[in-house]
């Protein structure tokens, strides 16, 4: 038999050898086969529909068997067998058979197995279970979490059953506890005794309750409260409360294809994600499972975790606005107003919408369009969050492995197409998360109060020296930064997209801060409408030039004199530091607090300066270099002794913010603008020309780029809260700048009527005629060179015809007519022979 099986094996190599390359494709073909066969049970074993199958069955078992243990126990002592001692199996099959039940036989037997021969009452736990198993496939709806389903496995399968057979310790046949928890009443009596089981009984409910409830047994020692400390609470207001926002979790999973499924915390509600406050902030959210799959065929499949508001605890009650300023031993700059109160919150408007008007099928129907578009372009997704904000809300897309980045940056235009929205903005990849950011805005965006940002606990607990709060971010939470590190501001942003506003949400959180004496403001006001309301407050808060009658300044040539003033205001500090040897203002002040700088050697507490030019480019057209040599000044050195530049403008081009100004702006804020070239001019990236307007803002500090809807304070708001300031008593006057003496004005010659030239009557008739005080067209008109018109014009300056010079504007002609300058000249050459 030998050489016959030998003979056989060597057939079969030669005709695996003559097959060749067919067995090996054959053999391709299988493994590709095999593939194919794991690929479709894996995802047969993944496929919704027998997930919900599944589901379905257990929640019906689960009810079935909830109605056979409820009859069965209803109907015990109905079939008169209560009494009854059963001990072998014929008498349980009778006993079974006696009771009757809604479920038939089946249900009465399996009611006998669990309550008779099993846990008693405690067996409604194999129902529950089974009932919370099916809802977790079918609608993937989380009950419980596994140390709640802990504590009720134990309290059901050992407390129940030996609690009530302890109870009823007469009657061994009781299905309250059933003949399991009979058995075990006799093990733990034997071991432990009756005393040590029934503290057992009393230890299982207590230890749970410790865990679940975090009990504190300390004593707390109440210290007197006196009438100062005693501040009256209202009732679920902003102003001890904070919108800050917490992470609730929302799923779409790939079990669930029609509905949003919710999860959030136990003792929490929410409908429609407006979420009530919760009492214990410390519980966890429920874990999102994650679907696993990074290939997806359907929407529906994709996970959608999303970040809901929730209220928070109340903060600690800080001293409230109104509170006098005290005497310190150390010397008190506030001590000249010390009676002066802060103003209070109730001045500012609360709009009163505080929950994110976002709903679940917005947010789904954003989420599938999202995902159909990625997919049209070969993109698969895992899993998308979303973070809801006032006026936008953020979808954080978690690409599939070896999707290139850049591929979803280029989709930009086709995604805002498929949600048919404007603003939307792509952040590819968002810093620090590696995800991409997808920001669409809200159908019904949120007005962010300037109340809900003042009373804000970031507000009102920080420590900064300069702090304003400006609005609020994507995830809800009030941005508050600090002037004093920044430390300079660049605002733009077209006509009507929020710029003034943003001012006054500025200028209004550092008065309802610091303290008159602390910080003075310097406003400049081209437009001369937009910061009147603040000439109220100009002796408690606005400092001007010494001969200068309104603190708001409108006219070019005294912003050219301000500027300068200030330049002379920073070179005095710095010798006042140098002498102080010391740094910066905060060291200064702190070492003139302590009384160690002598006042008689010219050191003073030095108060905040804040410039805010409120249009910036009219200022560069009429002025010029005038205007941007000072600034830039300003911007490079001012820092280190306390003033601090804040420049709005229309006109974010190149010619008006240059980048020398650029440069010494490192923080800069961009409303919308209308083309992607303003935008990279104000914040070096685009995204500007994206927002959607009304606030919608974004917020750059050099290394990176926030988005923020601006908080909005009214006219009537700034109104109360200038009124509230204005009506308290006040410093004599508003701070006085250094005096600044024009170089032009230093330079004027009296005039001399021996040295007049013989065209100066005629230069004066042509100026009044055409009323423009120009060199070049006294050049024109005369035929004159530029010496001698130059020469004619300072003559005419000094005798009053016309005014002095304005940078690139005609001078004024301080006459009228050609009758008043016939007069003008007669005075004037009278007074001439008078002098001879």
């Amino acid at each position: 038999m030998a050489p016959k099986s030998n003979k056989l094996k060597e057939k079969k190599t030669s005709e695996t050898k003559k097959k060749g390359g067919s067995s090996g494709n054959k053999n391709n073909s299988a493994g590709k086969k095999t593939k194919s066969v794991k690929k479709s049970s894996t995802g047969l074993l993944r496929d919704p529909r027998l997930h919900r199958s599944v589901g379905f069955i257990l929640l019906v078992l689960g009810v079935y068997l909830f109605l056979a243990i409820t009859t069965y126990i209803i109907n015990w002592f109905a079939a008169d067998v209560g009494n009854q001692v059963i001990n072998s199996a014929e008498n349980y099959k009778d006993h079974t058979e006696t009771v009757s039940n809604w479920t038939g036989w089946l249900g009465s037997f399996l009611a006998g197995i669990f309550v008779y021969n099993g846990i008693g009452i405690g067996s409604y736990t194999v129902s529950f279970f089974l009932i919370a198993s099916g809802l977790k496939l079918l609608i993937n709806v989380r009950l419980f979490s596994l140390w709640r389903w802990f504590e009720l496995l134990i309290i059901s399968f050992v407390w129940i059953p030996v609690t009530f057979s302890l109870i009823f310790s007469q009657h061994p046949e009781n299905i309250l506890g059933g003949l399991t928890g009979y058995q075990l009443k006799i093990w733990l009596q034997a071991y432990l005794g009756n005393a040590g089981l029934i503290l057992l009984i009393i230890l299982i409910p207590v230890i749970f309750s410790l865990f679940d409830f975090n009990f504190q047994f300390k004593r707390k020692e109440r210290k007197p409260v006196s009438d100062k400390d005693k501040v009256p609470k209202s009732p679920k207001t902003n102003i001890e409360k904070e919108e800050l926002y917490n992470t609730v979790e929302f799923a779409v999973d790939e079990q669930e294809s029609d509905e949003l499924i919710i999860n959030k915390p136990e003792n929490g509600t929410g409908n429609n994600y407006k979420i009530e406050e919760e009492k214990n902030l410390g519980e966890k959210l429920e874990d999102i499972e994650d679907i696993g799959n990074s290939e997806t065929d359907d929407p529906d499949d994709v996970e959608l975790t999303i970040e809901a508001p929730k209220p928070v605890e109340e903060t600690e009650k800080l001293p409230e606005p109104g509170e006098h300023f005290g005497v310190d031993t150390e010397f008190d700059p506030t001590l000249e107003l010390a009676d002066y109160k802060l103003p209070p919150f109730d001045l500012l408007k609360d709009y009163d919408i505080n929950n994110v008007l976002v709903t679940k099928e917005e947010l789904e129907i954003n989420k599938n369009r999202i995902v159909e578009t990625l997919k049209q372009y070969s993109i698969a997704i895992v899993k998308i969050k979303a973070t809801i904000g006032p006026t936008v809300t953020l979808y954080e897309v978690v690409p599939a492995p070896g999707i290139r980045i850049a591929k979803i940056k280029n989709l930009e235009d086709d995604i805002a197409l498929s949600l048919s929205a404007i603003g939307i903005r792509i952040i590819a990849p968002i810093p620090g998360k590696g995800t991409v950011g997808i920001e669409v805005p809200n159908q019904n965006p949120n007005i962010v109060s300037m109340k809900s940002i003042l009373t804000s606990e970031k507000f009102r607990n920080n420590k900064f020296d300069l702090p304003f709060g400006i609005g609020k971010t994507i995830s809800n939470e009030s941005f508050v930064v600090d002037l004093a590190k920044m430390p300079h501001l660049l605002m733009a942003g077209a006509t009507g997209q929020g710029k003034s506003v943003g001012l006054n949400a500025i200028i209004a959180s550092l008065l309802y801060k610091k303290h008159p004496a602390e910080l003075k403001f310097i406003l400049v006001d081209p437009k001369k409408v937009e910061l009147n309301l603040y000439s109220r407050i100009e002796r408690h808060y606005l400092a001007k030039l010494p001969d200068s009658e309104e603190a708001i300044i409108t006219d070019t040539r005294k912003v050219v004199r301000t500027l300068n003033s200030l330049s002379i205001e920073m070179d005095n500090r710095y010798e006042l530091l140098k002498d102080a040897q010391v740094r910066n203002i905060k060291e200064y002040n702190a070492k003139f607090i302590a009384r160690k700088l002598n006042p008689l050697h010219g050191h003073r507490y030095l108060p905040y300066l804040v410039l805010v030019i409120d249009e910036f480019a009219d200022l560069i057209m009429t002025a010029g270099k005038e205007v941007e040599a000072p600034v830039t000044r300003l911007a490079q050195l001012a820092r280190a002794i306390g003033i601090h530049l804040i420049i709005a403008t229309q006109r974010p081009s190149v010619n008006i913010i240059t980048g020398t100004i650029k440069a010494n702006f490192p923080a800069r804020i961009a409303f919308r603008v209308i083309t992607k070239i303003d935008s990279r001019t104000i914040l070096d990236t685009g995204g500007a020309d994206q927002l959607v307007g009304r606030g919608d803002m974004l917020f750059s500090t050099g290394s990176d780029v926030i988005r923020l809807q601006c908080a909005f304070i009214d006219t009537p708001e700034v109104e109360k809260l200038t009124s509230f300031i204005g009506a308290q008593r006040a410093y004599p006057d508003a701070l006085h700048l250094p005096e600044f003496k024009d170089e032009e004005s230093e330079q004027k010659t009296e005039y001399d009527p021996q040295e007049r030239d013989e065209l100066f009557e005629d230069a004066a008739l042509i100026i009044v005629q055409t009323q423009q005080g120009s060199t070049s067209l006294l050049q024109r008109k005369l035929k004159l060179g530029y010496n001698r018109a130059g020469r004619i014009i300072d003559q005419l300056e000094a005798a009053g015809i016309v005014g002095p010079f304005e940078g690139s504007k005609a001078r004024e002609v301080k006459v009228g007519s050609e009758m008043a300058l016939e007069q003008f000249l007669k005075d004037l050459n009278s007074n001439d022979t008078g002098l001879e």
